[in-house]
This record gives structure tokens, sequence and C-alpha cells, in this order.
């Protein structure tokens, strides 16, 4: 339900996103660091819990 994501989780999205893309061209740039993908999964789980929770 598209319409009744609030506020908080829709920003927790896009922070997800951009976190991806950022972790991407860093990743592209300078080489793999498997901290900054870890921090991007924790922060995909929190997003996806997020939404589950709201939805649930």
């Amino acid at each position: 339900m598209a319409g009744s994501t609030d506020s908080s989780t829709r920003t927790m999205g896009v922070l997800t996103v951009g976190a991806l893309v950022a972790v991407t061209a860093y990743t592209v740039a300078l080489g793999s660091n498997g901290w900054l993908w870890f921090g991007w999964v924790v922060l995909g789980l929190i997003t996806l819990a997020m939404v589950v929770l709201k939805t649930g």
C-alpha cells in the first residue's frame, strides 16, 4: 500500500537507496570496503523492518 507509508518510512527508503548509490560509487572509484557494504545491509534491513511493521 504505497499511499499508507508515512514520511519517516519514505525517508528511510530514500536514505537506503542513496547509501546504495554512494557505496557503489565508492567501490567503483576506490575498491570494495566490506564495512560499507555491511552498513548498507544493516540500513536496508532496518528499512525493510519499518515497511513490514507499517503494513502488518
